[in-house]
């Protein structure tokens, strides 16, 4: 029941933040916790991609695998997650992406809920930390790929 929406104005395109997040494949090189990815499968439609993707997810002695369908909307710069299977009762997540003065505006917002109620009070202790590092980690990357 954790959420979590922010948005932020960076001075990058919002094709280049677009492409950064939707790079899955490549989080753990620098997504905090992030201890591998994998893409099941990728499927092209006419208008969005569909992709399937598990993440590791790794932190002090919490170790998780969880599936996910990632559905990318390269027109409108929207890409939204849902849970397919893992630790969580449910997983939902949205960022999208706008052009503005001098760069973008980059909204992102998630709501999850573990299945395990003591995992779910662990992460109610430390819910904001975690994603404004999440958040963080996200801008590094584009400052290290586009500035």
């Amino acid at each position: 029941m954790p959420a979590h929406s922010e948005t932020r104005h960076l001075p990058y395109s919002a094709d280049q933040m677009y492409a950064l997040v939707a790079d899955v494949a490549n989080y753990p090189k620098f997504l905090p916790w992030t201890a591998a990815a994998r893409i099941r499968s990728r499927d092209e439609l006419a208008e969005h991609t569909v992709m399937l993707a598990d993440l590791v997810v790794s932190f002090k002695v919490f170790r998780e695998k969880f599936g996910s369908r990632v559905v990318l909307w390269p027109e409108t710069k929207k890409i939204e997650t849902e849970y397919i299977d893992g630790p969580f009762k449910y997983l939902h997540s949205v960022w999208t992406f706008t052009d503005a003065d001098g760069g973008c505006d980059v909204h992102f917002e998630v709501d999850f809920e573990f299945k395990n109620r003591l995992l779910q009070g662990a992460a109610g202790m430390f819910f904001n930390q975690a994603m404004s590092t999440i958040v963080h980690a996200f801008e590094r990357r584009a400052d290290e790929l586009y500035g």
